[in-house]
Order: C-alpha cells, then structure tokens, then sequence
C-alpha cells in the first residue's frame, strides 16, 4: 500500500509540473509582454532626470 502511495504521489507531482509547463507556454507571449513593460518602466525610472518634475 505505501508503494501504491508512493507511486501515485510521483504521477500527481509530474502532472502538476506538466500542467505547469502548459500553462507558461499557453500564455508565454502575455508574460514577455509583461516582462518587456516591467523592463522599460525600470529603466525610465532609473534614467529619469532631476528637472523632469519641474513644468515650464
């Protein structure tokens, strides 16, 4: 019976780590799209100039 568990415990962890991988592909293009802002709002910030508050 603890083989039994065992066993199952292997095929539950390796399809949650299928479904897993299913899921950063299916949406793949949405979290490079997410990693592309985040990437240009952190180097805006970082660059940003000291008068840049400052209006005309």
């Amino acid at each position: 019976m603890k083989v039994a568990r065992f066993v199952l415990k292997i095929v539950a962890l390796s399809l949650g780590a299928a479904a897993a991988v299913c899921a950063i592909i299916a949406y793949w293009d949405k979290l490079a799209q997410l990693g592309s802002c985040a990437k240009t709002k952190i180097q805006r910030t970082a660059c940003a100039s000291e008068y840049d508050d400052y209006e005309e």
